[in-house]
């Protein structure tokens, strides 16, 4: 049975007990529907979807993104670096990679993946960060404070799933539009997962890509 870790808490994932070879990093989350009374429903226009994105930040043993993919004059371009995002789906490396882009939420199970091949990972690499954020969350006046039953999860290479961190919306989200929802520590023989849970009211990953640079 998993694990279920509240914020701030974490747990190691050893690969002698678990299979680290492919790992499964999976979110899901849910929409709440406002309740409209019949003229308001008549007349209201439809709020655009929600399109929550989850992006990885790989962290050297500084805790710092080594690869922003600079171009000439010094600019970070984010292609073929170590953030992997809608535009950058795949690491170089071929070891991590995010399977597809969820812009409504709906359906059971895990509305985004990230795919990692931990046990092959570069040593380079001693952190994995993960962001999710509303895009355009500004501009739709939307947040995470209707966002339900938000979750994050590892499932390792024989589908057992190691640790869950449940993580839902209410007021305290509302001026919420992009979150640093938890992270894995690369330690001997194997990794830790822990479950952070920061808000920040940008709707953008860049904001917190700045704090590892």
């Amino acid at each position: 049975m998993a694990i279920s870790l509240k914020k701030g808490q974490g747990v190691s994932l050893r690969k002698i007990d678990n299979d680290l070879s492919l790992v499964t990093i999976g979110l899901g989350w849910d929409i709440a529907e406002e309740k409209k009374g019949f003229l308001s429903g008549i007349f209201s226009r439809s709020e655009p979807e929600y399109d929550l994105d989850v992006i990885a930040f790989l962290c050297n043993s500084d805790g710092k993104v080594g690869d922003v993919g600079r171009d000439s004059a010094g600019n970070a371009t984010l292609k073929d670096c170590d953030v992997i995002f809608f535009n950058c789906m795949r690491h170089k490396s071929g070891q991590i990679w995010l399977t597809g882009d969820n812009r409504t939420g709906e359906g059971d199970g895990d509305d985004e993946q990230i795919i990692a091949k931990l046990n092959e990972l570069s040593n380079l690499y001693s952190k994995i960060v993960f962001v999710i954020q509303i895009y355009d969350g500004l501009n739709r006046k939307q947040n995470f404070g209707k966002v339900n039953n938000a979750y994050i999860r590892a499932v390792d290479g024989k589908g057992k799933e190691l640790v869950k961190f449940d993580l839902s919306g209410g007021t305290q989200f509302v001026d919420c539009r992009s979150m640093l929802f938890a992270e894995l520590i690369r330690e001997n023989g194997g990794w830790k997962f822990n479950a952070i849970g920061e808000p920040s009211p940008s709707d953008s990953f860049t904001s917190w890509l700045k704090n590892y640079m």
